[in-house]
């Protein structure tokens, strides 16, 4: 059994959607954003970055942290979802790694200076934005030609999409990017994946907005 500690949020999904993808048994542990509960001594005993999400083992009582990491230990627990040697190994790995360092961060600073912070900075919400726009476009680039991004199904199409699905609320642009809209509605069509972004239930949009602005504060 996989204990989830999770909260409705990209990184969050990336875990449900491989979970849900690989048909595993999981217990899901609510992570309040809302109140800090990611911020209080149990969880900081799990990860003490006080991020989300988190995972244990109950069977080998193994904790892991770091959504990337999460995946990688999911897959090779399970060997699904990412060659275990090999070229192909590493051309997953790097287009992990692509999200976990690029689109990630860029598409969430879009996410708090376009939604959240207090004060409208045009120069860096341009900035983020057109930093994520061209991010989405390299995804869009690799897709040409192909059904996902190393070709097979993989953990690094849940891990992008997940972010990549939320090109609206960042306020990026995708016109033109066929291949990657293309991509994104071929996910969202993989009913493991829909059933993953569904976990947990999401706040209603105000609810968002007030905890994004809570986080910032941190």
């Amino acid at each position: 059994m996989i204990e989830l500690h999770t909260a409705p949020t990209p990184n969050g999904w990336k875990i449900s959607c491989m979970l849900e993808e690989l048909a595993l048994e999981y217990d899901i542990k609510l992570v309040n954003l809302m109140v800090n509960d990611q911020k209080k001594p149990d969880f900081l005993a799990l990860n003490p970055n006080g991020r989300i999400p988190v995972i244990r083992n109950t069977e080998t009582g193994e904790v892991i942290f770091e959504s990337g990491a999460i995946l990688i230990y999911l897959a090779e627990m399970t060997q699904k979802l990412m060659p275990l040697s090999g070229h192909k190994r590493y051309e997953v790995l790097q287009w992990l790694m692509f999200q976990m360092g690029g689109v990630g961060p860029m598409m969430g600073q879009a996410n708090v200076f376009n939604r959240y912070f207090p004060e409208k900075i045009p120069a860096v919400i341009d900035r983020y934005q057109n930093e994520g726009r061209r991010l989405l476009s390299v995804l869009d680039g690799q897709l040409k030609g192909r059904e996902y991004l190393c070709d097979e199904f993989s953990i690094a199409d849940i891990a992008n999409w997940c972010w990549a699905r939320t090109y609206e609320w960042s306020g990026i642009n995708i016109d033109g990017l066929d291949n990657l809209k293309r991509w994104i509605d071929r996910m969202h069509a993989r009913p493991a994946c829909y059933r993953g972004i569904q976990v947990p239930a999401r706040p209603d949009a105000d609810q968002v907005i007030k905890s994004g602005q809570e986080l910032i504060k941190q």
